[in-house]
């Protein structure tokens, strides 16, 4: 009968051991939850100010894009206005699109 009471002690003491690692264990996984949790707010935080600078960005380079729109609708205006010589549309001719413009490309890079 005392063996089977110190049997039980010392399973009782494992047990209780082993309880006391689980917990600890349990406690450690909770801390690193909890950083985790800070670490993703901080994320969420951090994507939502990307978001709004990334929206404040898009508005900008719409409103550019607006005025670029803008001049070349006035300058048209204004080319269309000027008088037409020879002089002039040889002038002009240089400025065509169908002018070879590769070569100065590839120069530039």
């Amino acid at each position: 009968m005392l063996n089977e009471l110190d049997l039980l002690s010392q399973n009782i003491g494992r047990l209780i051991a082993i309880s006391g690692q689980h917990q600890q264990r349990l406690l450690d996984l909770e801390t690193q939850l909890a950083h985790a949790h800070d670490e993703r707010d901080t994320l969420r935080a951090e994507v939502e100010a990307l978001r709004g600078e990334r929206d404040a960005l898009r508005s900008e380079r719409d409103a550019l894009s607006s005025k670029i729109d803008d001049a070349q609708v006035r300058l048209n205006a204004i080319l269309e206005k000027l008088p037409h010589s020879r002089a002039d549309e040889s002038q002009l001719d240089l400025l065509a699109p169908s002018t070879p413009a590769a070569p100065a490309q590839g120069n530039a890079g």
